[in-house]
This record gives C-alpha cells, structure tokens and sequence, in this order.
C-alpha cells in the first residue's frame, strides 16, 4: 500500500511538472520563433512584419508565454508583442534591477549578432515579476527577440 502511494505520488508530481512545462515556452521554441519572425519580416517587409508581432490575435507570433519584440540600435521599441505603450519609446535606459536590459541586448547583438541576455521581467500571464533569459538575432540596424521564464 505505501509502495502504491509513493508511485501514485511520483506520477502526480510528473504530471504536474509536464503541466507546467507545456504552460511555458522552452528555449528551443523562443529560437524558432525568432527564425520565424526574421523570415516573416523579409517576406512581407518590416511594416507589416512589426504589426504581426504587435497583434496578439496572431498564433504565429504569440504562443503562451511567448511573443516577439524588436528595438533598433538605437533602444526605440518598433514592436512589441504583448505591450503597445512601449512602440516607438527609446527604452535604451530602461533597467531590470542592475541591468539595462536594452543596451546589454544592443551590446550582443552588436559584437555577436546573436545570444541570449537574463534578466528579470513581468510574466504577461502570471504577472508576477519573472528571471527570464531572451534569445536576440540581429537583422540590418536592429534585432528581434523573444523570452523564455524560467
């Protein structure tokens, strides 16, 4: 009987954890994404590209916890795909904790045109302030990236 309710309990526990697992992008899928939106912006152009991103009725660019964004070299926000208020904002100080995430991203981006850049971020679904590690690629005078919570 305890052997049966420490293999029930195991499996609970597993479930759970996939549950949870299938809730959040993995690292894996913010990469295709990304790949995904570069190829989408030199398909259709970066106009209506950015407006895709920025459209959370858009599956492609919107998947649980994952979304795109795109800054210039310069910090100015020219998509977000979870909050508008920050297109068209220079956001090149804006800081999570002692980081200055934009810039660390431009930094990247800039020296190896891709990578990964943690820091900490509010979760649009849980809403609850998140480590979370984006992956940026750079393209022409500007990258795109999306983030994972950990």
């Amino acid at each position: 009987m305890l052997r049966r309710s420490v293999l029930m309990l195991g499996l609970s526990l597993i479930t759970i954890g996939s549950v949870q697992a299938q809730e959040r992008g993995s690292s894996d899928e913010a990469i295709a994404m990304v790949k995904k939106g570069i190829a989408y912006i030199k398909e259709v152009g970066k106009e209506k590209a950015f407006a895709e991103f920025a459209n959370p009725a858009n599956k492609t660019f919107h998947d649980r916890d994952l979304y795109l964004f795109v800054y210039d070299q310069n910090g100015i926000n020219l998509s977000h795909g979870v909050n508008p208020k920050m297109q068209g904002k220079n956001l090149l100080e804006m800081r999570a904790g002692d980081k200055f995430i934009i810039k660390d991203m431009i930094e990247l981006t800039n020296t190896k045109g891709k990578g990964w850049v943690d820091y900490q971020w509010p979760n649009p679904v849980s809403k609850a302030l998140e480590a979370k590690s984006s992956y940026v690629e750079k393209v022409d005078n500007y990258f795109v990236g999306c983030g994972v919570y950990k």
